[in-house]
C-alpha cells in the first residue's frame, strides 16, 4: 500500500463520516428467518465509559499501512479471512457478499488495522442459512482481544474498550468513527431489535485500542 493512497484516505475520512450521519446502515443484511431467539446483545456495563477513552500508558507505536488478511477473535473462536470493502452506490459502507457468511470486510475509506485512527471492520451477523461471522460479537467482555493478522505477517492485537449497540437512524458516526490519535479499532454487524419489513435496527459496535504487535518470526 503506497503512502499517498494511505495520506488520502486520512483526509477524506472525515467527510465520510459526515457521510454516514444522515443514515447509516452498515451492514444491510441479517433475516434472522431462521432463529426466533437472535444473536446475544451487549450487556449495559460493557458500554465504552469515559474512563475508557483514554489510551493505555505504554500502548504500541503506530504500525505502517498493510492491509489485513484476517480477523481473530479468541473469545468467540472466530478465524475469518478479511477481503476490502468500500461504499455503496448510495454513500454507505459496503459489506461483504451475501453469500459469504463467514467472510469480514476492512473498510478502505479509514486506515489499515494498527495505524494512526481508527480502522473500521464490518461483518455479516447471519444469514437465511444460519449465524456468519460475527453472530456472537455483542456478547464480548472488556478486555477480551481482537487480533487482526496484517500482509506484512504481523499481528496488531486490540482489547476491547466498549460493546453496545447503536441505532441506524441517527447512527452517532461522529463518536463512532472519530480520529484517534493511537491506533483504535472498530468492529461492526447488525444488532437490535428486528422485524422482516426492516431487519435489524441497530449495529452491534465494538471499540478496541491497539495493546500489543507480534511480528513475524525472523
Amino acid at each position: 500500500m503506497q503512502g499517498s493512497n494511505t495520506t488520502s484516505r486520512r483526509g477524506a475520512w472525515g467527510v465520510v463520516a459526515v457521510v454516514l450521519l444522515v443514515g447509516v446502515h452498515l451492514v444491510r443484511g441479517g433475516t434472522q428467518e431462521w432463529s426466533t431467539a437472535g444473536p446475544p446483545q451487549p450487556l449495559a456495563a460493557a458500554a465504552p465509559g469515559r474512563a475508557a477513552a483514554h489510551a493505555p500508558v505504554r500502548a504500541p507505536a503506530p504500525l505502517p499501512a498493510s492491509r489485513p488478511t484476517r480477523v481473530r477473535v479468541p473469545a468467540l473462536r472466530v478465524d475469518a479471512p478479511v477481503t476490502a470493502v468500500g461504499r455503496d452506490a448510495e454513500g454507505w459502507i459496503d459489506t461483504p457478499p451475501a453469500d459469504e457468511a463467514d467472510l469480514a470486510g476492512w473498510f478502505t475509506g479509514a486506515v489499515t488495522p494498527g495505524e494512526k485512527g481508527t480502522a473500521v471492520v464490518v461483518g455479516h451477523v447471519d444469514t437465511p442459512e444460519g449465524r456468519a461471522v460475527f453472530y456472537e460479537l455483542g456478547s464480548l467482555a472488556k478486555g477480551q482481544r481482537v487480533e487482526i493478522v496484517r500482509q506484512d505477517g504481523g499481528t496488531a492485537v486490540f482489547s476491547v474498550y466498549g460493546v453496545e449497540v447503536v441505532p441506524k437512524e441517527g447512527f452517532p458516526a461522529e463518536r463512532i468513527y472519530r480520529a484517534s490519535p493511537t491506533p483504535e479499532l472498530r468492529v461492526l454487524t447488525c444488532g437490535g431489535g428486528f422485524s422482516r419489513q426492516r431487519g435489524y435496527d441497530g449495529n452491534v459496535v465494538v471499540s478496541a485500542r491497539l495493546v500489543d504487535v507480534r511480528h513475524p518470526a525472523a
